[in-house]
């Protein structure tokens, strides 16, 4: 394998929650999640009224989304066919990033991605690489 790219983005939470105020929180979630993220983020959201939590699942999956796009450029995935799954500790998982392109965005064998997520207070970093196989 060989690294297609590498992509780093950082958010403030704080901006996030100012753009779901000025946007709406249904606009924002059906312009950046994926349908599996929309489920999850549906369990969060209106019915928890923990909006600190919202904002951070929405906030990771919108650095998560940036860092892709700079990892996978020239390519341009859209939003909705990137899905990122976090770290769940009773299953042992580790946080994933799907790639899920159309036939027209991506030609081919589609990359594989790396991610990793950190959180400090208002800021969430997200880190994302690609990598394609060197078949020739």
């Amino acid at each position: 394998m060989t690294i297609h790219g590498i992509g780093v983005d950082l958010l403030h939470v704080p901006r996030m929650a100012a753009l779901v105020r000025r946007r709406g929180a249904n606009k924002i979630v059906l312009r950046i999640l994926s349908p599996p993220e929309r489920s999850a983020f549906s369990r969060l959201w209106p019915t928890n009224s923990d909006e600190q939590a919202a904002m951070r699942f929405l906030g990771v999956r919108w650095a998560v989304k940036e860092a892709a796009y700079k990892a996978l450029y020239p390519l341009r995935p859209t939003w909705k066919e990137l899905t990122y799954t976090s770290f769940d500790p009773h299953a042992g998982s580790k946080p994933t990033l799907a790639f899920h392109p159309s036939s027209s965005t991506v030609p081919g064998q589609r990359p594989k991605l790396h991610v990793s997520v950190s959180h400090d207070g208002e800021y969430i970093l997200a880190h994302v690489i690609a990598e394609h196989s060197d078949v020739v």
